[in-house]
């Protein structure tokens, strides 16, 4: 092989295309019309996102197009008031039961008049009006949210002035909610302010990998996995992922749970966002929405994520622990020994290895004798990259002397060369 160093490609952002073209051609649902500026929104943009803990990035489809966090921005507004003000002084106003109701319904708890949780338009208004404290104007309030989602997703975020305008002048029933919350002591601001503030931050824009690796902090205990700063405390970080899981996809989030099993909140514009405690974040685009609000295509891109990675919260699976115990050189073979039960993290951590890793040996060995499974999609993955390595012209090797990769297909009908140990 030479000098030359040779490098393989991970098939991760493949396995997101392919997630992708399987539910392209799904048109069930519909834009947000009620919202002049989304009602003319293009119903055939697609994209997706994964982003890690380590801070790797994974995407497909128009995963450069803007759209706007809407309600995505709830929870991390929710966020930022736990920040600032802790969970004791937060359920002075907003509850963290789920509310089995539509997310703009005019509805408060019966005994204490606050609204349920702070996925619904009415607690997110109140929870909107506590940041920087009740004297901050409307000015004030939104930069200071503006610069905290652009601290979570590492880059500069905008606001779409446009947007508020159009969403400012189909506000009627977000204003009859803030009147609700004024005559019970819960909004102290006008009504008009209110709501202004809550549509400014709703308009904040974003791409499907911001949404990606603003989730993985939240993911990664309040650690932004790219830039490495701690934004929120640890704790926060668990408690806006556990009202996600029970009231983020609002009357839809007990069935969401129990079927797909990931922490989310979706947004009219189309977007969805999805947390894995310790694993990652992922995200999704596309305009048509169900009956309740969340995008019909994205769930679809989630369950299937969720049911071939085994990424559902409740699952039984147990995980974790470093993958990859070292990469050798033997004999001038390259030697790669996993080790443990593989999931999609074990398995993208491998396969970033490999593609990371300069071979200067014309053979690799890909040593499983220390794993105890594969769940479904890693076993997938693994098969992929170990087929990508013979593509680029490495001699590709088993060592699996327990069978843990039944039936070895690299999906071509081919096989890796099947060695034994020494």
């Amino acid at each position: 092989m030479g000098q030359e160093p040779l490098t393989v490609k991970t098939p991760i952002a493949d396995y997101l295309d392919d997630l992708l073209d399987d539910v392209r051609d799904r048109d069930a649902g519909a834009v947000a019309d009620y919202i002049p500026d989304l009602a003319g929104a293009p119903t055939d943009r697609l994209a997706a996102a994964v982003c890690t803990i380590n801070g790797v990035l994974y995407t497909a489809g128009d995963d450069d197009v803007e759209f706007s966090m809407q309600s995505i921005s709830k929870a991390f507004t929710y966020a930022l008031a736990l920040e600032q003000h802790g969970l004791d002084k937060l359920l002075e106003i907003v509850g963290m039961e789920p509310s089995g109701e539509a997310f703009n319904e005019l509805s408060l708890d019966d005994a204490t008049k606050r609204p349920m949780n702070p996925m619904i338009n009415a607690g997110a208004i109140a929870v909107n009006q506590v940041i920087d404290g009740e004297e901050a104007t409307v000015e004030n309030r939104t930069e200071t949210l503006r610069r905290f989602y652009s601290r979570l997703a590492g880059r500069e975020l905008r606001i779409d002035e446009g947007l508020v305008e159009s969403e400012l002048g189909t506000s009627d029933r977000n204003m009859a909610i803030a009147y609700m919350l004024r005559s019970y002591g819960i909004v102290r601001d006008s009504a008009r302010d209110a709501v202004e503030s809550y549509v400014r931050q709703c308009a904040v824009m974003v791409t499907v990998s911001d949404l990606a690796v603003m989730g993985a902090t939240l993911a990664n205990g309040g650690v932004q996995p790219v830039t490495g700063e701690q934004i929120i405390e640890r704790r926060v970080a668990q408690l806006v992922q556990a009202v996600m899981s029970s009231a983020g996809m609002y009357d839809a989030a007990g069935r969401w749970m129990a079927t797909v099993g990931i922490p989310a909140k979706s947004g009219v514009s189309g977007g969805l966002l999805g947390t894995l405690p310790g694993q990652l974040g992922l995200a999704t685009f596309s305009p048509r929405l169900d009956a309740q609000g969340n995008s019909e295509r994205g769930k679809l891109v989630f369950q299937r994520f969720s049911h071939e990675g085994g990424m559902h919260l409740m699952s039984a699976e147990t995980f974790g622990g470093a993958p990859v115990r070292v990469v050798k050189v033997v004999d001038d073979v390259t030697v790669f020994v996993l080790q443990g039960s593989m999931d999609f993290n074990g398995a993208e951590v491998f396969l970033r290895t490999a593609e990371t890793h300069e071979f200067r040996t014309d053979t690799v060995r890909i040593d499983i004798h220390r794993v105890n499974r594969f769940n479904r999609i890693a076993r997938t993955m693994t098969l992929e990259g170990m087929r990508r390595m013979r593509e680029d012209g490495l001699t590709v090797q088993l060592l699996d002397p327990e069978g843990v990769l039944e039936d070895p297909d690299l999906g071509d009908g081919t096989y890796p060369e099947i060695v034994r140990e020494d």
